[in-house]
């Protein structure tokens, strides 16, 4: 039987009753519909789960005891920044769920000259919580037990400057692919140092006002293919690349 997993940030350890929160403690109750003694497995972010079981399922509070400790983990030995140009709509949240089951580290939205989205009023905010819920259940899903991070909107030209490793950034004019790229550094590095920082345009691609910032700082312009991919195909495809590349797909000892 399948034991389903939810995402926390209350403090776990073994031994402690714990009360879910309103959401969590809904949809153990409601949607699961788990009784006294069911299995459930919850993890905080910070590595690592515990199986814990059902206390008391009432409507008033879903509590749970948790058990045994699991030092589980299914992170990639490449560390993966994203920086994310805004999308519309599904496309952004699509982005998002998928770059957190690729093994994404950080993901940052953000903000270019072909961005469509408008952040009026509390809209920032609330696009930022429903994007961090995405990150949490995407977690969830995939089975990861440290929760990507996912800071506030930037703007692309504030974001560039402060990256580090390997920097390549889409572009599909660009003459180098990523298979041609010698990061010799990187290689040389113990895996747990080996780093990837990937740029991402929105709908309308990067003007070339933004290539040139982005090259100034570094970032190197990669082309997937022949191709023009849409946003969301390009950031999936990229992020499936380096993992394949440097990372753990093809790994035989997970």
């Amino acid at each position: 039987m399948r034991v389903s997993r939810l995402y926390t940030p209350a403090s776990l350890a073994t031994g402690k009753l714990i009360e879910l929160d309103d959401d969590n403690g809904h949809y153990v109750r409601t949607v699961l519909r788990l009784k006294k003694d069911d299995p459930v497995i919850l993890f905080n972010g910070q590595g690592g789960e515990y199986l814990c079981t059902v206390a008391e399922a009432g409507r008033k509070a879903v509590l749970i005891t948790v058990e045994q400790w699991s030092d589980r983990s299914v992170e990639s030995p490449l560390q993966v920044i994203l920086g994310l140009g805004v999308s519309r709509g599904d496309r952004m949240d699509l982005t998002v769920q998928k770059a957190v089951e690729l093994g994404v580290n950080h993901i940052t939205p953000l903000l270019t000259e072909r961005c469509v989205v408008q952040f009026k009023g509390e809209k920032k905010l609330q696009r930022l919580l429903h994007w961090q819920k995405i990150v949490q259940h995407a977690a969830e899903q995939s089975g990861r037990t440290t929760l990507p991070a996912l800071p506030e909107v930037e703007q692309l030209q504030d974001w560039v400057g402060n990256q580090q490793g390997l920097k390549v950034f889409l572009d599909p004019y660009a003459e180098t692919t990523l298979t041609e790229l010698k990061p010799e550094a990187m290689e040389a590095c113990p895996e747990p140092s080996r780093r990837v920082t990937l740029l991402t345009g929105p709908e309308g691609g990067f003007s070339d006002r933004e290539r040139d910032i982005a090259k100034a700082s570094g970032f190197i312009p990669v082309r997937l293919g022949s191709r023009i991919l849409r946003t969301e195909t390009a950031s999936i495809a990229a992020l499936a690349a380096v993992q394949l590349l440097w990372g753990d797909f093809g790994r035989s000892d997970k």
